[in-house]
């Protein structure tokens, strides 16, 4: 008896771009995973989409006739076509653009030219996201039916989902290896470090320890949104360059509501979104992107803030060496009342030598 082996189905991609050379090269990068239909206009994607339905579409910005902006515009109206991902492809040194792209529902973005290493990862990360959403969409419609059953599977989809957004934030951002999961350690031990005093008991009473953890990861996912030459500069930033670094608060909330607008069960990301908004804020006001005062700042922005700058300030970075754990703990509460939570403080002061060991998580 001869046995047939099953063929599994291979993920479609469809590449959208005027430039006939671009297309040949994205679709020998992606020949051998994927199964690539290229496209040379917008036009001609909405007439592929009448047959051809992908789990993915690479989109080009500067087109003639229905450019990308436009096309994207046309596949967010459409219901069946608003759920697949795209990563919008541009040669143009402009923001505006990309965090329009972005606000319409793109889920990321590459530069021109852009490498075969960097292309691959970003098309892997996206269709890894995109087949755990329609997971959690999936279990979601059934939750009132089997809600004790499909509890722990819905918490790990949340997670899964949130890891792979953080994991994209971390590939941009390879200078920060690690930082992310060592956040999320720091905010345990502080709120381990809360539950033996009687600071904010109110207040944390009402936080879900575990959608904060969980949350936390999505910090810094504006960064998707900053060009790389910004983000990996091997170097200090000028001025400029650090503003257009502080508008990932901003950015990163915006996408998460975004996101929010989708999605049933929204608790996690309205905690992430707040995250994402709040933990550049500073306690005397001179943050940003609000310039928020003392208690007028999240909790939950108050805490993250605490355990952000103590990573940033063990790590080593391209323009600066890691500073020791006792220097941390020393400029931390220096900053006690100016840059953060008095309180806080008194509290981190306690659990400070629980940071020196997640420190060493590398």
């Amino acid at each position: 008896m001869v046995s047939q082996n099953k063929t599994t189905e291979r993920d479609k991609i469809i590449i959208v771009d005027d430039d006939r050379l671009n297309l040949k090269i994205a679709k020998q990068a992606l020949d051998d995973s994927y199964d690539v239909i290229p496209v040379t206009s917008g036009e001609k994607l909405l007439a592929t989409l009448e047959k051809i339905v992908p789990s993915l579409i690479l989109l080009d910005m500067e087109m003639p006739g229905m450019n990308g902006i436009d096309t994207l515009r046309a596949l967010k109206a459409k219901e069946e076509y608003k759920s697949i991902p795209v990563i919008f492809l541009t040669a143009r040194n402009d923001e505006s653009i990309e965090i329009k792209a972005l606000e319409l529902g793109a889920s990321d973005y590459l530069t021109k030219p852009f490498s075969i290493p960097r292309l691959n990862q970003r098309v892997r990360q996206n269709i890894r996201l995109l087949s755990q959403q329609r997971q959690l969409i999936e279990y979601s419609d059934t939750l009132e039916e089997r809600v004790l059953e499909q509890t722990e599977i819905i918490y790990e989809l949340k997670n899964s989902i949130v890891q792979a957004w953080a994991d994209m934030v971390e590939f941009r951002d390879d200078v920060t290896s690690g930082h992310i999961s060592r956040t999320k350690e720091y905010i345990a031990a502080l709120v381990k470090g809360f539950n033996k005093t009687t600071i904010y008991k109110e207040q944390l009473a009402n936080i879900d320890t575990d959608l904060l953890l969980t949350s936390s990861q999505l910090h810094d996912i504006g960064k998707i949104a900053i060009e790389d030459k910004i983000l990996k500069k091997p170097g200090a930033l000028t001025s400029e360059e650090f503003a257009e670094i502080k508008k990932h608060a901003s950015i990163g909330e915006q996408a998460i509501r975004k996101i929010m607008e989708g999605v049933r069960a929204k608790d996690f990301l309205e905690y992430a979104a707040v995250i994402a908004a709040s933990h550049h804020e500073k306690w005397d006001g001179t943050g940003y992107p609000n310039g928020l005062k003392g208690e007028d700042i999240p909790l939950i922005g108050r805490i993250m803030a605490i355990a952000d700058v103590y990573d940033a300030l063990v790590s080593e970075r391209p323009y600066k060496t890691a500073f020791p754990h006792e220097k941390a703990v020393e400029i931390i509460m220096k900053d006690s009342g100016t840059h953060f939570d008095p309180k806080l403080c008194e509290v981190f002061g306690s659990v400070s030598d629980e940071f020196k060991a997640i420190s060493f998580m590398r």
